[in-house]
């Protein structure tokens, strides 16, 4: 049900019975490299085009959640994903390897939250069984797609980002033993006029800050209602704008665990090529079906607010010169 005017509280409590988390070879050499179900050697993905690697990540991750869940594919009623590829190519051609039922959704680097809020939005108004959510990043296609091709060897500035190589997918039902989805907070649209591709965080960072505002208004918590509070892919630039943000409208982060999923997937001092931090749909994916999700299952985390932040932008509005309009979506998640 609608709660306040952006949030939706789920009575039933759906349940992530079986998630999975695949990544490559940067992501395995970081600090929750043990939290990851596959790492990967090589960029390649021992395929011929990053396209193809990007996608072959994605369909490796949704098969081993479907194998940790205990079901088949053809129990599915839905796959809910997207990616940053060009008409979201590679949850597409995934769900034609699938064949079931399948909402194709473009979220940028928030899609990981908007498909885990839609299908347990799904799940919890018994409009399915089982709901699959996902979403991947190569860095290699983003760096093509967005910014430059790996080969042209172009220097970055101190405010870039580096694209999470990996695939995070959950398997959404009603009943069962997992961690719990309790609320969804659907982010609006914020755009302060950044320009500039290559500093990912500022044009997100409102975006969050607006998302975490409007969640404590609309459930009448605070952050000292959460063990841990995680924003997308903000990294050092976007992580610092942010806390500022919530500053100013008298949010006290201090009261919480306050990370960043784009701090916490490298270690920056001694994985100096990912400049800033890490992005793209698979950070927070890999961050939350994996690390998360783990620590959600022990009980050494009881509640979590994951708020995935997306800059909506592409190569033909960039090139045309328009800002970057951002979205942030929220999701709560409890210990059983």
């Amino acid at each position: 049900m609608l709660i306040g005017s952006q949030t939706w509280e789920f009575r039933n409590k759906p349940v992530i019975i079986g998630a999975a988390t695949v990544v490559g070879p940067e992501e395995g050499e970081g600090p929750l490299a043990s939290d990851f179900d596959f790492t990967y050697d090589n960029l390649e993905i021992n395929e011929k085009t990053w396209e193809k690697a990007e996608r072959k990540l994605l369909e490796h991750a949704a098969s081993l959640a479907l194998v940790h869940a205990n079901i088949s594919k053809d129990e599915l009623s839905f796959f809910i994903g997207g990616d940053l590829m060009n008409q979201i190519i590679s949850a597409t051609f995934a769900a034609r390897q699938l064949m079931t039922p399948y909402i194709g959704i473009f979220g940028a680097c928030s899609t990981s939250m908007e498909s885990l809020a839609l299908a347990s939005f799904i799940v919890d108004a018994g409009g399915a069984n089982y709901v699959l959510a996902g979403t991947a990043s190569h860095n290699c296609t983003a760096e093509k797609q967005f910014r430059y091709p790996t080969e042209y060897g172009s220097q970055k500035p101190p405010t870039a980002q580096y694209t999470v190589t990996g695939a995070g997918c959950g398997v959404v039902t009603s009943t069962g033993s997992g961690p719990r989805v309790t609320h969804a907070t659907i982010g609006k649209i914020q755009d302060l006029g950044v320009t500039d591709p290559f500093n990912m965080g500022a044009a997100m960072a409102p975006a969050a800050a607006d998302t975490i505002v409007t969640h404590f208004k609309d459930t009448g918590r605070s952050p000292a209602d959460y063990d841990l509070i995680v924003t997308g892919d903000l990294a050092t630039v976007g992580h610092e704008i942010v806390s500022d943000l919530l500053k100013r409208d008298g949010v006290d982060m201090n009261l919480t665990e306050f990370k960043d999923c784009g701090l916490m997937v490298y270690d920056l001092e001694n994985q100096p090529f990912v400049i800033a931090g890490g992005s793209g749909c698979g950070c927070s994916a890999v961050v939350t079906y994996g690390h998360i999700l783990k620590k959600l299952k022990n009980k050494e985390l009881r509640r979590v607010l994951i708020v995935a932040t997306g800059a909506l932008l592409s190569p033909l509005s960039f090139q045309q010169g328009e800002s970057i309009p951002c979205i942030a979506h929220g999701v709560v998640l409890e210990s059983e």
